[in-house]
């Protein structure tokens, strides 16, 4: 009997004609590999990675599975306009279609809202019967589901497996669309599955993918110990309040944490309090931060401008911050206001908004504002971000932060910060500008 055909397919958030890829960009897609786990051995599947290969949009297919973030929209939906004009079907889901379903359901056959491991089997036989409907909401939770790298075999990532170990935020920061479509819950998952897709593994690097890995401190803390024996070294992310506690540090650096991303977001009171992260005024930056150093973990220090409470002298004073501490390495991000979030509705609100729909708009780049901000035009931010971005990545910069991280992590470490740090200026310059959805004559009219 003739097996059903899926195809998965991860767009690229946008391509300039004729250039690689951006090389920190090319992370596994761990959604892909759960999607395979759960598909059933009935089905025969095929997956294209937009961001390092050509999608053969001629290769037979039954059906057609998107995975959609914000950044990716506006390619992800051309991909689908093509596999529909040749009479395939299109499933899209990912956050994005969750946080703005009536626009994804508008291009596509169905959309799966929510996490895939309560319906992406549901959504199967559905097809298989001839029933499929229009619209699949998953739950938030987890499902004991080990994700299936099979796919990845004869492609190129980065030599870092992602392993999930929790799934939302308790905190309430108004630009996070993950807060958001959590409800600002934190969903724990077992520490069994954890381990057992630490086994599974290829690789000795792990990113554990969880955006507040200490939202629930005591899982936090049972996972450092059943991570400890397994040697394995590991990143992941955090906040700073982690640094209150130095038996809760040590404990992390036992399990092998070489590195925690920790959103500072900003060093203005009024910028924090504006987020709804006002907690974060009352910390001893500085100090929390020599504690993390101390306990032999390394920073990748985040920062957000263009607050109402930002101005070009908050810029100048994060990235001196930012050098201070020899960060392993940090990112100056503009503000973006994602759908579904508090900050888009204020700014959209309010007229501030350039586009309403700033991700499907014909001219919207990479590293471009989609807001107006209260003390900088959008190009004086968009270039004054840029600026510190390569001010941070400078040749002695580098080489400094360099020599505190060969002092603060392991030698596995030495090389990864150098592998980073000293392409980083140049991939400064390749993500700015990269059109959205871009490079779309490529793809099949």
């Amino acid at each position: 009997m003739k097996k059903t055909t899926i195809t998965f397919i991860l767009p690229a958030i946008g391509k300039k004609p004729g250039e690689k890829y951006i090389g920190t960009w090319k992370m596994e897609p761990l959604a892909i590999a759960v999607l395979k786990s759960l598909t059933p051995e009935r089905f025969d599947t095929v997956f294209f990675d937009d961001r390092i290969e050509l999608i053969d949009y001629g290769k037979k297919t039954d059906i057609v599975a998107i995975t959609v973030e914000t950044y990716t929209a506006k390619r992800a939906y051309k991909i689908a306009s093509a596999y529909r004009e040749r009479g395939v079907p299109v499933v899209l889901g990912g956050y994005h279609v969750a946080l703005f379903p009536e626009e994804a359901q508008k291009r596509a056959d169905a959309i799966l809202t929510g996490n895939a491991e309560t319906m992406w089997p549901a959504l199967l036989e559905d097809f298989s019967a001839g029933a499929l409907r229009s619209r699949y909401d998953g739950a938030p939770g987890f499902q004991a589901a080990a994700p299936d790298r099979s796919l990845f075999a004869e492609k190129k990532y980065l030599p870092v497996s992602l392993i999930e170990t929790g799934r939302g935020c308790v905190h309430n920061c108004n630009f996070c669309a993950i807060s958001q479509y959590y409800r600002c819950r934190y969903y724990k998952r077992d520490i069994e599955d954890i381990l057992r897709d630490v086994s599974l593994s290829p690789h000795k690097y792990h990113f554990l993918v969880d955006d507040n890995l200490t939202a629930d401190k005591a899982h936090a803390e049972a996972l450092f110990s059943a991570l400890a024996p397994l040697r394995i070294k590991w990143a992941g992310q955090g906040t700073l309040a982690m640094a209150s506690d130095p038996a809760f540090l040590k404990a992390m650096k036992k399990s092998g944490c070489e590195l925690i991303l920790i959103g500072f977001e900003s060093l203005e009171a009024e910028s924090l309090r504006q987020m709804n992260k006002g907690f974060m005024a009352g910390l001893a930056q500085g100090e929390s931060v020599r504690r993390i150093h101390d306990a032999g973990i390394g920073i990748y220090a985040t920062f957000v401008m263009g607050y109402d409470g930002d101005t070009p002298a908050t810029i100048e004073r994060t990235v001196a911050f930012a050098k201070k501490h020899k960060f392993y390495t940090a990112a100056f991000n503009h503000l973006l206001p994602y759908p579904g979030t508090r900050l888009y509705r204020d700014l959209r609100q309010s007229g501030r908004l350039l586009h309403d729909a700033w991700w499907l708009a014909e001219d919207y780049n990479y590293g471009e504002l989609a807001f107006r901000p209260k003390h900088f035009t959008p190009e004086e931010l968009s270039r004054r971000c840029h600026e510190a971005r390569r001010e941070f990545s400078a040749g002695p910069v580098v080489l400094r932060r360099g020599l505190h991280a060969m002092r603060h992590t392991s030698p596995l470490m030495w090389s990864l910060f150098w592998a980073m740090n000293l392409r980083l200026g140049t991939e400064v310059d390749e993500k700015m500008n990269v059109p959205i959805g871009g490079n779309l004559d490529e793809l099949p009219k």
